[in-house]
């Protein structure tokens, strides 16, 4: 596979594919992908605009990440966000640039650091009662 030297829509969205197919194969995280969405094509898009929108500041995207987690909170662990890491940079090292590759690698480090704030952070019981 020849490697994707610039950061573009077409670029992101063939990453998302191929990143995503792997995501549904995969036994840890493809059971839970799976039963969370309907509509592959449409979520792939979304998923591609929020790339954009990150990478290349586009704007596509309109969603809440955070909010889009939430409703699955029950079945997602800090540790299946590693894993989704660790195929993500598998995918964007295998499909891009090394450059690029990099760009891409640190955006999904902060945004799944950003998440696991979010969803699984609380103040352990003594420090809350102070705040």
């Amino acid at each position: 596979m020849d490697r994707l030297m610039t950061i573009d829509d077409a670029a992101l969205g063939r990453l998302v594919d191929q990143f995503y197919a792997r995501i549904r194969a995969d036994d840890e995280l493809g059971p839970i992908f799976n039963q969370a969405i309907d509509d592959w094509p449409e979520h792939l898009e979304t998923l591609t605009a929020f790339w954009s929108s990150v990478v290349l500041t586009s704007g596509r995207y309109k969603g809440n990440p955070v909010a889009a987690h939430r409703r699955h909170h029950d079945r997602i662990t800090p540790e299946l966000f590693d894993r989704w890491l660790a195929i993500w940079r598998q995918t964007t090292a295998e499909m891009m640039a090394p450059d690029a590759a990099a760009a891409l690698q640190d955006k999904a480090n902060r945004i799944a650091e950003s998440l696991k704030l979010a969803l699984f952070f609380r103040l352990p019981p003594a420090r809350a009662e102070a705040a």
